[in-house]
């Protein structure tokens, strides 16, 4: 081991001479001797041309290398190892100290790109109100409900959850309500359900609707069951109805909308119907019909209406007192009002109304604190009413409550700033 060890010290010395010779300064060579430069002149006068001896001359690096070459070439065959070791292990300390000690970049972090996140859908504009519903609810039938409005059936309940509501006398000067539902479960308490006439079910078969009543005139019962309406009837359908307690017969039959959609589905009963143009609700700053007043029967039954601009709808009035809904206790305010000048008459029964209800006719659309003069029609019993101006242009509506009185003349409606 001390013999490796002598012969490692004698080789670095060596290597350290080596080095050193290899760094000194190169000499410039020394000029000839005057001597010299005097005899070769004589030999060039003699003609006589003698060629001095070139050395060749090599660059100080070259030549350290040459040495180099030669001092390796003279070692044994385990100097020339420790050599190559002792290089090789001078080269992994540089690197290893170089990768311990000098100073690492930090990684730039690239930004993450954000996945653009499309919200999912799931409301649509009702097709019966134009409120926003969840698409389920314009799967749901139609259901139509015929609702009394004489003293004794004051007040009603779930008229303020009706989407649409039509209004005309049935016998008597006594108006009843066709009311139009499209829910699942509201309103939960509804009546008291009446009898249907005729009229009722012509602006009924335009929402391809069910209907919900007591019986009816026989020309309204021949109708359903000649023109194939889809029935509701409480006479075939008694568990669907409940009478109650707290009213005399008859103003005391009523249903929920839970009830007569089970039924309905148990009929297999759906609807596909156009339902009324709708508009954004944009009240006017400067209302021009702020009360309003239809003459339908008599005073128990002709309605007045004051504009509320807070909710931007129509406070209903009849019989000279608030028309309020018996279980929320609140007073009923559609967003839409619509009066349709209709000819009236008296069936050839001599006791219920009749109305011409197929044709065209004039219209007042009320909303937004205002009043539009329009014109109504309906071709046939299953084309849904429409409104447009005297150019054929739609008239667009509110989004909620729409209610619709049938009246004899123009001079019926007024409205007053």
């Amino acid at each position: 081991m001390s013999k490796v060890v002598d012969e490692s010290t004698t080789f670095l010395v060596r290597y350290s001479i080596m080095l050193n010779e290899y760094k000194k300064p190169a000499q410039t060579p020394k000029k000839a001797p005057e001597g010299v430069a005097e005899e070769h002149k004589l030999v060039h006068s003699h003609k006589e041309i003698i060629k001095p001896k070139i050395h060749s001359f090599q660059p100080p690096q070259k030549e350290a290398k040459n040495r180099l070459r030669r001092w390796f070439a003279k070692l044994s065959k385990k100097q020339r190892l420790i050599f190559i070791f002792a290089g090789a292990f001078l080269v992994v300390a540089i690197g290893v100290g170089s990768y311990t000690f000098y100073p690492k970049k930090k990684p730039i972090a690239k930004p993450i790109a954000k996945k653009q996140t499309i919200p999912i859908v799931t409301t649509e504009p009702a097709t019966l109100t134009g409120l926003t519903v969840p698409f389920a609810t314009n799967k749901l039938p139609v259901t139509g409900v015929m609702i009394e409005n004489s003293p004794d059936a004051r007040p009603q309940s779930g008229l303020n959850e009706a989407g649409v509501i039509f209004e005309a006398v049935a016998e008597g000067g006594i108006t009843r309500f066709l009311t139009l539902f499209q829910s699942d479960n509201l309103p939960t308490y509804l009546g008291p359900v009446r009898s249907v006439r005729p009229y009722y079910l012509d602006y009924l078969q335009g929402f391809d609707a069910a209907v919900a009543h007591v019986g009816g005139s026989p020309e309204a019962m021949a109708q359903i069951r000649n023109e194939g309406i889809k029935d509701l009837d409480q006479f075939a359908n008694g568990g669907s109805y409940d009478r109650v307690n707290s009213r005399y017969a008859p103003h005391n039959v009523y249903t929920s909308m839970a009830r007569l959609l089970a039924l309905q589905n148990s009929k297999g009963f759906t609807s596909s119907y156009t339902g009324f143009i709708r508009k954004a609700e944009q009240a006017n700053p400067t209302p021009t019909a702020k009360t309003i007043d239809f003459v339908i029967s008599s005073y128990l039954y002709d309605v007045h209406y004051d504009y509320a601009p807070a909710t931007n709808s129509y406070l209903r009035s009849e019989g000279g007192k608030p028309h309020i809904d018996e279980r929320s206790k609140s007073q009923l305010n559609p967003k839409v009002v619509i009066a349709i000048v209709v000819s009236k008459s008296i069936a050839s029964d001599g006791v219920h109304s009749a109305y011409q209800d197929i044709g065209t006719g004039k219209a007042f659309i009320f909303q937004d604190g205002t009043m539009t003069e329009c014109i109504w029609t309906k071709p046939d019993k299953k084309t849904q009413i429409t409104f447009t101006d005297s150019a054929g242009a739609p008239q667009k509506l509110n989004p909620g409550q729409t209610w619709i009185s049938l009246v004899g003349l123009a001079s019926d409606v007024t409205a007053k700033p």
